[in-house]
Parts: C-alpha cells; sequence; structure tokens
C-alpha cells in the first residue's frame, strides 16, 4: 500500500479557530470558508470544460471524404 490512510490536519491554525468558533457561536464565516474552498475546487475543472469544447468545435471535421472504392470483398 503506497498511500496511508491517515488524517491529515490542512487547515492552518487560523482558518480552522476561525471555523471552529464561528460554528460554535452560530456565525456563517464557516459556509463562506466552505464555499470558499469550493469555488476554488471547481474553476479548473470550468476552465478545463470550457478549454476542451473550444477544441472540439474548432478542430472537428465536418466534411470528411473516405474515398473508398466500391469492390467486392473477399473472405477467403
Amino acid at each position: 500500500m503506497l498511500i496511508g490512510n491517515q488524517p491529515a490536519k490542512a487547515q492552518c491554525a487560523m482558518c480552522s479557530a476561525t471555523a471552529e468558533a464561528g460554528v460554535k457561536n452560530g456565525n456563517t464565516e464557516a459556509n463562506g470558508l466552505n464555499n470558499g474552498i469550493l469555488y476554488l475546487l471547481a474553476a479548473p475543472y470550468i476552465a478545463l470544460a470550457v478549454g476542451g469544447y473550444v477544441w472540439y468545435k474548432k478542430y472537428r471535421r465536418k466534411d470528411v471524404d473516405l474515398n473508398m472504392q466500391k469492390q467486392e470483398l473477399h473472405l477467403n
């Protein structure tokens, strides 16, 4: 097993303290922090999707002519 299942504390001390204190006091600062995380998470996926759509529209071939000759096909 290359990756362990150890829990990680990924927040800095200031962010963690603000989020915990906000939840205990009934503030909505933790909701803003969570929304910011989701925004930062979604931004690269949206940019990749837009780039893929532009690439698909720009480089898609529309009229492809295969120039196949009409010959009988012998499978033996």
